[in-house]
């Protein structure tokens, strides 16, 4: 007789992780949807916005011409051109071909660095709140995840004082992403200098710059990046891009870095092993967006801007709500002590800023992301890359539920 197959065993390095909780609420809000609730969904992290018509065509060019093939395992010597053009042009940063990587998405790029470099023990510092596939790939890579709390007095920037405690003998990165999934927050030169002071003082941590929101600063804010400001930390340095989310091509998966010869080729072992090359059509749209005109970039951060400045006053309008306005990104991150311990009017009480976006969720068909999903509560993130239509409908409805609790 046959025995039984034995039960499914999950790997040890997973067995803490379960799928994103953006995209659990994403799935719950589509099963809404199905049922035919009017769901507004306010949790993606994707630009609204249309690829630009100038990269869907160089696409489609490359599909004419053949260019469905394998490509060089980490970019295509024009994909790595254009990339260095970008970094010099946009950044004032010197990167050779042997200094450039490109993956399926920035989420790639920060996957192949930490599984390239991280042993048992090691230890990567994250600014929260943070990206929740931070801590994740840092736990998949073998590492130890090290969250300091950014105050929101403090705009939700890490703390000088409160790095440098956090830095160990073990601390092999410390990850800084700016403008900020989930706050918003961005350092401008004076804040940066001050973080990278402190890992001057500390030569065996090295630095992830998350640049993907690059272009998404507001208010006359210029973005500024680590080795932009500090050369001597270029050797320790990864600089993370991306087309996802200026160019608003998040489908075509492209991220790219700039970073040290020797953690590029080690990226490129972790890489050759999964997947490979990125997609040789989405280069050639990659290579298109950042060497074409970029004109569409102005018009689309003044619209996410107008989107911003509505949401946050909408916000502070709500009894028991209270929001900083971000600096960049397309997110606000709301404070929401004011309605724990408040109960819906089923009797159910309000305990957690979870409870609370899953009470916005099931009586006014808004979906947002709590707090404590980025490290940080109680707190809940709207993703205001969406219609300002749909914007005004979702701060009424909020606005009605949260007076609706007593």
């Amino acid at each position: 007789m046959d025995q039984a197959a034995s039960p499914f065993r999950r790997a040890t390095r997973i067995g803490a992780i379960g799928v994103s909780e953006i995209l659990k609420i994403g799935a719950r809000a589509a099963a809404l949807r199905r049922e035919g609730r009017p769901v507004i969904v306010l949790g993606a992290g994707e630009p609204d916005f249309d690829t630009p018509e100038n990269v869907k065509e160089a696409a489609i060019r490359a599909i004419r011409d053949g260019e469905t093939k394998y490509t060089i395992l980490d970019g295509t010597p024009a994909m790595k051109a254009a990339v260095s053009e970008k970094f010099r042009r946009e950044n004032g940063l010197a990167y050779a071909p042997d200094e450039i990587t490109v993956g399926a998405g920035a989420k790639q790029i920060l996957y192949n660095a930490f599984m390239a470099t991280l042993d048992a023990g090691d230890e990567v510092i994250l600014a929260a709140p943070y990206w929740t596939s931070y801590a994740d790939i840092v736990a998949i890579s073998g590492g130890t995840a090290v969250p300091v709390v950014c105050r929101e007095e403090n705009g939700f920037r890490l703390d000088p004082a409160d790095l440098e405690a956090a830095i160990t003998p073990k601390t092999r990165w410390l990850l800084l992403n700016s403008p900020s999934n989930p706050s918003g927050a961005a350092y401008g030169e004076q804040a940066l200098r001050a973080i990278l002071a402190v890992l001057k003082r500390h030569p065996h941590v090295w630095l992830m710059m998350d640049d993907i929101y690059e272009h998404l600063v507001y208010d006359g804010m210029d973005f500024v990046t680590a080795v932009q400001l500090e050369p001597s930390l270029k050797d320790r340095t990864l600089t993370v891009n991306g087309v996802s989310k200026a160019y608003a091509m998040t489908g075509w998966r492209i991220g790219y870095a700039g970073g040290p010869k020797a953690l590029i080729a080690a990226m490129a072992v972790v890489q050759s092993q999964s997947t490979s090359n990125p997609c040789s059509v989405s280069q050639a749209a990659a290579i298109e967006a950042l060497t074409g005109p970029q004109d569409v970039l102005a018009g689309r951060r003044a619209a996410f801007a107008a989107r911003r400045d509505r949401v946050v006053a909408g916000l502070n309008a709500i009894e028991g709500i209270t929001c900083r306005t971000p600096e960049g990104a397309f997110y606000t991150f709301a404070n929401c002590a004011g309605v724990i311990g408040r109960r819906t009017p089923q009797g159910e009480a309000i305990a957690t800023d979870s409870d609370f976006c899953r009470y916005l969720l099931d009586a006014a068909d808004v979906a947002v992301v709590p707090g404590s999903c980025f490290g940080v509560a109680p707190y809940f993130r709207i993703s205001y890359a969406a219609s300002m239509d749909s914007l005004e409908e979702a701060l009424a409805r909020i606005a009605k539920a949260c007076g609706a609790l007593s």
